[in-house]
């Protein structure tokens, strides 16, 4: 799945108290024009309105120009440990007062006007008319709490009175989106965490050095605003090269880190503390496995938990499977079973170059000796270590003896690697024909698969290898015996000669 989650969040209207307001008093409209000029900006939440003798605007509602009107308190400002009590505050929105059974009517002629934010109601109750409801209205389209003439027609018709009224609404912490809530708390011109990638319960971060100290207080917000996430980790190293895994703290929720993960309708279980596993590379997986026809055969050299080497597997491929690190094997065997396709995958837990060295030299030597011309079956040979692949080309230098069969059964590889240079499909072309010693031009393909980060791309270089590179073929000379030399008679008399 995905893997890619923006920060979620939820929203209630919370029972408020109405006040009386007068149409003639002077500060009115200016406390309205400033709700509508900053509330179609901020996705904040949502006040009422009703009219009213006299008007007092609450003690927690600035009467002062601000841009953040629609945000958590300003006193939430460097909170370090949540207390979400600390989030409460009243603002002011317009509502107009209808009849109940009208008011669906209302909400369609009115669809442009009404309150449109996701996770608020647009209706409440009247708290002094139970036949009554509040329909809220969109600040920022209704200028100065005045409807405009065809908003005033639609009532008209409707029998509505055409009067805005005001109405106090207390939010609170669970009305806020969870970025107004870190915009809020860390300091004011920082980036702010706005995604994280989902791997099953767990949310994983990668968080800057400046939002560190309040890594345990974001932790909870996304676990208090993201249904399903009970575990939130960051990154605290880079991934290891050797096991493809990473050092991490969990910062809220419980500890658990064994997880499940479906991605392109496979499920997969893992200990993520342990193995590698990247949501965002799901689509790369499903690119790769629609190449793959029933029959083919697959190296996966890198494998870890079987995310190319599973989906392959049940599309009747023959698949060899390796993964240096000993718990990716495990759970790769674990997955195998889970997917019942334990009887269709060989797997290994070998070195890299070791395991193209042995197993899959071993099989290509066998298999590609009784192609037939006529036959479709196709090899590849999948190396996803992007930081260190592209070494491993060098491998496949006179790999196999003999001649070749033919171009058709000459294995492709669908080669991974990291690139900050300028044109990274030039510079992934030109490391890997380095490593094979041969050029690529004209026969080869790049992917870009995904931006990692500024300036550095992961790509994917795809190639049948060459036949000169591959078969290693004998000289003339050297596949004829060397001829014995006739001995004279002058070596057999040296040889009786006493030392």
């Amino acid at each position: 799945m995905r893997t890619l989650w923006r920060f979620g969040y939820s929203a209630r209207l919370l029972k408020t108290n109405r006040f009386r307001t007068a149409a003639s008093n002077t500060s009115f409209p200016a406390v309205w024009m400033l709700l509508a000029q900053y509330s179609g900006r901020i996705p904040g939440l949502f006040v009422a309105v009703k009219k009213n003798s006299f008007f007092t605007m609450p003690e927690t509602v600035e009467n002062k120009a601000n841009l953040e009107l629609y945000s958590p308190h300003p006193e939430v400002r460097g909170m370090t440990l949540l207390n979400r009590e600390a989030f409460k505050r009243t603002v002011v929105v317009p509502v107009l007062k209808v009849k109940k059974e009208i008011v669906n009517t209302l909400l369609k002629s009115l669809k442009h006007t009404v309150l449109q934010r996701p996770g608020l109601k647009r209706v409440v109750e009247d708290p002094e008319d139970e036949d009554s409801r509040l329909v809220i209205l969109d600040p920022h389209k209704i200028p100065e709490f005045s409807l405009g003439e065809s908003e005033q027609e639609v009532l008209k018709q409707l029998n509505v009175h055409p009067e805005v009224s005001k109405y106090n609404l207390e939010l609170t912490y669970e009305n806020f989106k969870s970025e107004e809530i870190l915009r809020a708390v860390l300091p004011e011109g920082q980036e702010v965490t706005s995604g994280f990638s989902r791997v099953g319960h767990i949310a994983h971060l990668n968080l800057r050095d400046h939002q560190l100290p309040y890594r345990h207080l974001i932790g909870q917000v996304i676990i208090d605003k993201n249904p399903g996430i009970t575990c939130v980790v960051n990154k605290t190293s880079i991934i290891d090269s050797t096991y493809r895994n990473f050092q991490m703290e969990v910062l809220a929720g419980e500890s658990n880190l064994v997880t499940k993960v479906k991605e392109n309708n496979i499920a997969y279980e893992l200990d993520f503390s342990k193995v590698y596993w990247n949501p965002r590379l799901s689509t790369e997986h499903g690119r790769i496995v629609e190449l793959l026809k029933p029959g083919d055969v697959l190296f996966d050299v890198f494998a870890g938990i079987g995310p190319f080497a599973i989906p392959a597997a049940k599309k009747k491929c023959h698949v060899f499977a390796n993964d240096l690190n000993p718990e990716s094997y495990n759970w790769l065997l674990h997955n195998c079973k889970l997917n019942k396709v334990d009887n269709k995958i060989k797997a290994f837990n070998m070195d890299g170059r070791d395991f193209l060295l042995g197993p899959v030299r071993e099989e290509l030597s066998k298999e590609l000796q009784l192609l037939k011309e006529e036959q479709k079956t196709s090899f590849h040979i999948v190396m996803n270590l992007p930081a260190l692949a592209i070494e491993f080309l060098d491998v496949f230098r006179h790999l196999l003896a003999g001649e070749p069969c033919g171009t058709a059964g000459l294995p492709t590889v669908h080669c991974y690697g990291f690139s900050k240079h300028d044109d990274p499909a030039k510079d992934i072309q030109e490391r890997a024909e380095a490593s094979l010693g041969t050029s690529l031009g004209g026969r080869c393909s790049t992917y870009l698969v995904r931006n990692v980060a500024p300036n550095k791309e992961m790509l994917c270089i795809s190639f049948q290898i060459p036949a000169d590179v591959l078969y290693k073929r004998p000289c003339p000379d050297e596949a004829k015996p060397a001829s014995k030399r006739l001995r004279t008679s002058k070596d057999f008399s040296e040889e009786q000669l006493p030392s």
